[in-house]
């Protein structure tokens, strides 16, 4: 699958030149990420399965970064191995936060933790070392530091939640919302979660960020029907829906998000965030 994911990379440059930046980047964090997913024995995020059930019926993800303590000793490696894939790409300042990583000025459980904080409780003093783009960078790759452990939850534990009737617009493994997702067979909606590669089915009469139903519209680009944006005009968000049905291509929604930049562009000139 990832030579086939590379392909898909290569293609996507050659149309969109633009996006080759990042999807070099993605491609060779694809590549970091099959690796660290070879070297796991024991996986550091532990499910109580006879919880799940009620977790499920709750509306509560699998994972629970508010509590618990975790042994982010191979995240916080691989956090700083993508920090060096940015540095020899784009980015000028990794090559100092991964000094400030190793060193501990920046704590990298913190880091994580902040990543799923609604609110600035965990990151706020050490933030303010940063500025907003390197702030932006940090937290795009923390989120991928636990992809592949959480990648292993998500394959675990998927069929169960599939058959649980999760009906919430957020990732029932790790809480995190979505950026975009696909339609299925039957115009089913599915959403998924960069933080854990997890795919859910949606309904999409309903807005997965506040529920809303009578609010709901979607636009597309002229000419390129295969995308979408879904959007709610109760909250102003929206989430990017690709569809291939028609051409029966197995979808790589990491790829597809780099690639439909510019839908998140349009969304934003549309008032929507």
């Amino acid at each position: 699958m990832l030579k086939d994911t590379l392909k898909t990379i290569e293609y996507y440059k050659s149309m969109n030149p633009i996006c080759g930046e990042l999807l070099d980047i993605l491609g060779e964090i694809l590549i970091l990420r099959e690796e660290y997913q070879r070297k796991i024995k024991d996986p550091i995020f532990q499910v109580d399965e006879t919880l799940i059930t009620g977790k499920m019926v709750g509306g509560l993800p699998l994972i629970d970064f508010s509590a618990g303590k975790f042994d982010l000793k191979e995240p916080k490696q691989y956090f700083i191995k993508l920090l060096k894939v940015a540095e020899e790409r784009v980015f000028g300042e990794t090559k100092e936060i991964a000094r400030m990583v190793e060193n501990g000025t920046l704590d990298f459980e913190k880091i994580v933790r902040h990543s799923f904080s609604t609110l600035d409780e965990t990151g706020g003093e050490q933030d303010n070392k940063l500025d907003d783009d390197s702030i932006d960078l940090v937290e795009l790759l923390a989120e991928e530091s636990l992809r592949p452990e959480l990648e292993r939850v998500a394959e675990k534990y998927g069929e169960i939640i599939n058959s649980s009737g999760w009906s919430q617009g957020y990732c029932p493994i790790c809480g995190k919302e979505p950026k975009i997702g696909e339609i299925k067979e039957e115009e089913q909606r599915y959403l998924f979660c960069h933080q854990c590669g997890f795919e859910w089915s949606f309904t999409p009469i309903r807005c997965p960020f506040c529920g809303d139903e009578e609010s709901l519209a979607y636009f597309t680009v002229e000419g390129n029907e295969k995308y979408r944006l879904d959007v709610c005009n109760m909250c102003k968000r929206y989430i990017k829906i690709v569809d291939f049905r028609d051409t029966r291509t197995k979808v790589n929604l990491d790829v597809e998000d780099i690639a439909t930049l510019h839908l998140d562009i349009l969304a934003y000139e549309e008032g929507y965030d």
